[in-house]
């Protein structure tokens, strides 16, 4: 196979997102070099590769936070001049962060609410707080996010702060703030970085089961979620695209194994 072309199930559908070669450079440093990746409706891609592959930097792309120095961004066929992370709810995107994000000083219940502004038509300000005028927006929202979170097995927590919290209780309080605003494209950054075995499980069949009405952009170093969840995967190594296609394909590619498994075939030489 053509280890850089996209499969041709990913090309069917317009794309959530379609990044064309992108390059970011910092300074003398090029951390992406004519980067392409394509995410379809309802399917998940995920990005591997080597510490230092460029993988944060593409995610970063795609959530807004860093302008690409050439390359362009589209939107489900429409280009866009410029991507701002304030956008993203509008646009129909919802992402988790390594660092998870959650308001200390807000319940758990709270900050979902925050990821559900996308439907409020007071405003966030009014509807959380429950100024005048917003009650009936407050009440719908409250009830979308105990719902997300009743999805997510932590409605429980719903009256908690999340510095009380076990930290894969919080992960899951992230990912119904993302969730809660029902994107048509959601964006994971290593998710399941601090989980036990059996809970890498329990968010694998979360994810598949998300990508029955979304796309899933999954950035994650776990090989074996990645094998497991992912429609396609894409592989970086400095900065460059090796490697595309389906999980069989990638793990078979010599390129793959050369930058990426053989890491591990080195130590144990």
């Amino acid at each position: 196979m053509s280890s850089i072309e996209p499969s041709s199930s990913s090309t069917t559908d317009v794309a959530e997102i379609d990044l064309r070669d992108i390059t970011v450079r910092f300074g003398g440093l090029t951390a992406l070099d004519s980067v392409g990746l394509r995410v379809a409706p309802r399917r998940v891609h995920g990005v591997i590769g080597p510490n230092g592959a460029g993988k944060t930097t593409l995610f970063n792309v795609a959530c807004g936070f860093v302008q690409p120095s050439s390359g362009s961004i589209h939107l489900r066929g429409a280009a866009r001049a410029r991507l701002r992370p304030h956008e993203l709810a509008g646009l129909g995107i919802a992402r988790t962060l390594q660092g998870l994000g959650l308001f200390d000083h807000l319940t758990v219940l709270q900050n979902v609410v925050v990821g559900a502004d996308r439907h409020a038509r007071s405003g966030f300000l009014r509807a959380l707080f429950g100024s005048p005028g917003s009650s009936r927006d407050e009440r719908a929202l409250r009830d979308r996010a105990m719902s997300t979170l009743s999805d997510l097995g932590v409605a429980e927590y719903a009256g908690r702060y999340p510095g009380s919290l076990p930290y894969p209780v919080r992960k899951r309080v992230a990912l119904a703030r993302a969730l809660v605003s029902e994107p048509d494209l959601l964006l994971l950054d290593e998710p399941a970085s601090g989980l036990s075995s059996d809970e890498i499980d329990e968010l694998g069949q979360l994810i598949r089961s998300l990508s029955e009405s979304m796309g899933v952009l999954l950035v994650e170093h776990h090989m074996d979620l990645v094998m497991k969840v992912c429609d396609e995967i894409t592989v970086l190594d400095f900065g460059k695209v090796i490697a595309h296609g389906t999980p069989d394909e990638v793990r078979s590619d010599p390129a793959v194994l050369d930058a990426y498994l053989g890491e591990s075939s080195e130590e144990t030489s």
